[in-house]
């Protein structure tokens, strides 16, 4: 199983890291999680530079695809090469957006007529790609599912996980990073948003 975490010049860390720490507390030979750029390092909006361990071309390979959000996405959507380049399919791949994540996946034409989740600054962009915003944390169908709020990145990690591996699974990798005290409040509260989306 190979998850490829797309990361842009300008990208949230919380977006990007948390879904790679959770998807990354299951432990199977063949599961492999990575940050995938169009660069081999790339730069977050607060200056922190990472190392890609895949880059875009990388893309068909993948099993699951979460697509992160940043700073400068509207940049990432009027450049062709790179959107060229983000061949995603929601026939045989998992795909997954984060708040304006969700702009990339509406301008590549992914969502159709499904209803989308995403950040408060990015939802009229999503709107005028004529995609409706939903005002929940998390919504998906079929092999698509988008998130709003950088802590809504826990669950598209559970979401790939539940898909993936089991609902179990999700629920223990969310209560190993939950808070102390509250992790029985955090597990409910991820299954709650993401079992009714699991078939």
């Amino acid at each position: 199983m190979l998850i490829s975490i797309l990361t842009f010049r300008g990208f949230n860390e919380l977006d990007s890291l948390i879904a790679l720490g959770i998807l990354n507390r299951i432990k199977k030979p063949d599961w492999r999680v990575n940050i995938c750029s169009p660069e081999n390092s790339v730069t977050s909006m607060n200056g922190v530079t990472v190392s890609a361990q895949s880059l875009l071309e990388d893309i068909p390979k993948s099993d699951a695809v979460i697509v992160g959000s940043g700073a400068l996405t509207r940049d990432v959507v009027q450049n062709q090469e790179i959107m060229n380049m983000l061949k995603l399919d929601p026939a045989r791949q998992l795909i997954a957006a984060q708040c304006s994540g969700t702009l990339i996946l509406a301008k590549l034409g992914l969502l159709g007529k499904i209803p989308a989740c995403t950040d408060l600054t990015t939802k009229p962009w999503v709107q005028e790609a004529g995609i409706e915003v939903l005002n929940t944390p998390f919504y998906a169908e079929n092999n698509i599912a988008t998130a709003g709020g950088c802590f809504s990145s826990q669950y598209l990690a559970a979401w790939i996980i539940a898909k993936t591996v089991g609902i179990e699974s999700a629920a223990e990798a969310i209560h190993y990073v939950a808070p102390v005290g509250e992790k029985e409040e955090y597990v409910e509260r991820a299954m709650r948003n993401i079992a009714k989306f699991i078939v």
